[in-house]
């Protein structure tokens, strides 16, 4: 962590137990529809054949997690995926609503209760848009609660005119939209020509869902429509987006009078709206390349740091990072442009109250 010593972990993954079940959150009316099965969705069919988890870490217990993570890696804030983001692809639409709102309740009471360095995330059924604005003014106005969270699988794409008034909700707020994969494949192929055959395929090719999105969104005019919208894309790695921006402003050269609403180039909207996170981060055996690769999506700017903890692939903040990059890039990755993201105080606030930690 040369040059660093404040760090926003945007992929935390806490998971229901025991000791810390969803079913009491559930409201009422929905309890028994869940016990009959009506929370059932579509199956993916690719599951890590080691598991998920890494074997040396679990992310149940809040208090345990904020020592063996955050207080481990002096992180100062870390923003939960929680599992409720997949809500949407629930077969009955009313009980997805009821699954994202007791996700959010289980939140507020089992994490964000326990120690305020957890930020959550507000889960909705993007399949109810009506209830899920509803969810997003009731939940989204807690001060812990910084960004809605959903799957990178959709009914549609998420430019789609049908999203429109959630996207309004969350520029309204104040709230990132957030993207988290996990469920791609379950209403259809997770590729354009047919589905992968292993898990190593299909988690491989989780950018090309993200590219598919920034490319509706971009040409569909939601960037144009909400200026206010910032949209996070978790866990779907960098470098693929060099070459969205590229090929979109190249067509936008012969085919800018099919989007008339947009007033500037693609890139730009994506690079002043768009924010990715590192993990997973790509690996050139050059470390120079991945520098370029910074350089050129702004980095400064659009790139904030996740661990994605406790799974298989996670990132230790220590070792993360070429050596290369300046300690001025890598404050910015590591605390300044989630703090601008998520409206967190600023890096010289935390010093000054005396937040820093040693590398």
């Amino acid at each position: 962590m040369d040059g660093t010593n404040l760090i926003i972990d945007c992929d935390v993954h806490p998971s229901a137990s025991k000791e810390r079940p969803l079913d009491p959150y559930v409201p009422v009316a929905f309890r028994e529809a869940l016990k009959q099965g009506m929370a059932a969705g579509p199956g993916q069919g690719y599951a890590n054949p080691f598991g998920v988890d890494r074997r040396d870490a679990s992310c149940n217990d809040p208090q345990q997690v904020a020592l063996d993570h955050l207080d481990k890696y002096g992180i100062s804030y870390g923003v939960l995926q929680p599992p409720g983001l997949g809500v949407s692809l629930t077969h009955n639409i009313d009980m997805g609503s009821a699954l994202a709102q007791a996700w959010n309740e289980w939140q507020l009471a089992e994490w964000l209760s326990v120690d305020l360095r957890y930020l959550g995330s507000v889960c909705v059924n993007t399949s109810d848009p009506k209830r899920a604005v509803e969810l997003i003014h009731q939940y989204g106005k807690h001060p812990q609660m910084k960004q809605v969270i959903v799957s990178g699988e959709s009914v549609d794409l998420y430019g789609h005119r049908r999203y429109f008034p959630i996207f309004a909700a969350c520029e309204e707020l104040g709230l990132p939209f957030a993207l988290h994969p996990g469920r791609e494949g379950s209403l259809r192929s997770s590729t354009s020509v047919g589905r992968p055959s292993s898990y190593f395929e299909w988690h491989t090719g989780i950018p090309l869902t993200y590219q598919a999105h920034v490319i509706s969104m971009t040409c569909e005019g939601v960037f144009a429509a909400f200026p206010g919208l910032r949209v996070v894309l978790v866990e779907g790695g960098i470098a693929w987006l060099l070459h969205t921006l590229w090929r979109l402003d190249k067509n936008f050269k012969a085919l800018r009078s099919t989007t008339p609403w947009l007033k500037k180039r693609p890139s730009e909207y994506i690079l002043d709206q768009v924010r990715l996170t590192t993990q997973p981060l790509e690996e050139p055996e050059n470390p120079e390349h991945l520098a370029q690769v910074f350089a050129m999506i702004q980095a400064e700017r659009t790139v904030c740091f996740a661990s994605d903890f406790p799974h298989w692939d996670f990132d230790d903040p220590r070792r993360v990072f070429p050596r290369t990059l300046s300690s001025e890039l890598l404050q910015r990755i590591f605390y300044d442009n989630a703090a601008e993201l998520y409206g967190l105080p600023t890096r010289a606030k935390k010093e000054k109250e005396g937040g820093e930690v040693t590398s």
